[in-house]
């Protein structure tokens, strides 16, 4: 599914072509992602988009009297296209603007979503309880290790807690740690406050790396102008399972840790 780079790579991708344009028409080809479309996101109608921006791997559509709320699910991605592009199997929405463009939301799973809100989107429950921003301040080695203080889940799993830390997925938690030597089954709570110090860089390195360059591609998405990433020529572990280590050449670990595929070197990390 697309995480957080492929996310943000996404926004990035859309938000010339939308901020400080008027939309003109809400077309609802399929309402049916992981819930309704409401019938409230015609009020985007007429509204200017002020701003595109993220929240975690939510993508939020800003004007002056309320929010659209984006999500890509498993299997979502967006394009911006011309007005009168026929729709095609699995485009659910349309979002016409001013300028001749539309923003297009496809979801084969139907596992995104599209929702509306007049009030601060940092208030809404989906938002509300998230933890901070990998890629900020807030997200900072004491923060992470009076989260982890105690906790004998999993480092890998703790990572993958949204209100521990957003947009930490699979992908990025398997390099993350291989970068920072950690094995991934050592419980949070064990690792000492300079290991996780180092994690914490690893995480803002690697996810920074895969935003600049493109995202990772991986078989359900492209990012918004169909260009695919290229992060996942540089991955590591991930998908690398039962083939050499790239620092100790041994072949690579790998199992399933809180139902997700986990790959990573039984002698580099400890």
């Amino acid at each position: 599914m697309p995480e957080l780079p492929e996310v943000e790579v996404s926004r990035q991708g859309i938000s010339p072509w939308l901020t400080g344009i008027e939309v003109t028409r809400v077309v609802v080809h399929d309402g049916r992602l992981r819930w309704p479309i409401p019938g409230e996101i015609q009020e985007l109608v007429s509204l200017t988009i002020r701003r595109v921006s993220r929240r975690a791997k939510y993508l939020l559509l800003e004007t002056d009297f309320g929010t659209a709320i984006l999500h890509l699910g498993m299997s979502g991605s967006l394009r911006v296209l011309n007005i009168g592009t026929p729709a095609e199997k699995h485009d659910h929405v349309d979002i016409e603007l001013a300028n001749g463009k539309l923003l297009r939301l496809n979801d084969p799973r139907r596992f995104g979503a599209l929702l509306w809100t007049r009030e601060p989107a940092e208030a809404h429950a989906l938002l509300a309880k998230l933890g901070p921003e990998p890629l900020t301040d807030a997200f900072n080695a004491d923060y992470l290790q009076s989260r982890a203080k105690g906790r004998s889940i999993a480092i890998k799993t703790f990572l993958m807690d949204n209100h521990v830390v957003v947009g930490v997925g699979n992908i990025y938690a398997n390099e993350a740690l291989f970068a920072s030597g950690i094995s991934p089954r050592r419980a949070a709570g064990e690792v000492s406050g300079e290991r996780l110090a180092t994690l914490v860089a690893e995480i803002k390195r690697v996810l920074a790396a895969a935003i600049v360059q493109g995202g990772t591609t991986l078989k359900d998405f492209t990012s918004a102008d169909g260009k695919p990433g290229y992060f996942v020529q540089q991955l590591q572990v991930y998908g690398r399972g039962g083939q050499p280590c790239y620092q100790c050449q041994l072949p690579l670990t790998e199992i399933r840790i809180g139902q997700r595929t986990t790959v990573f070197c039984s002698h580099c990390q400890h």
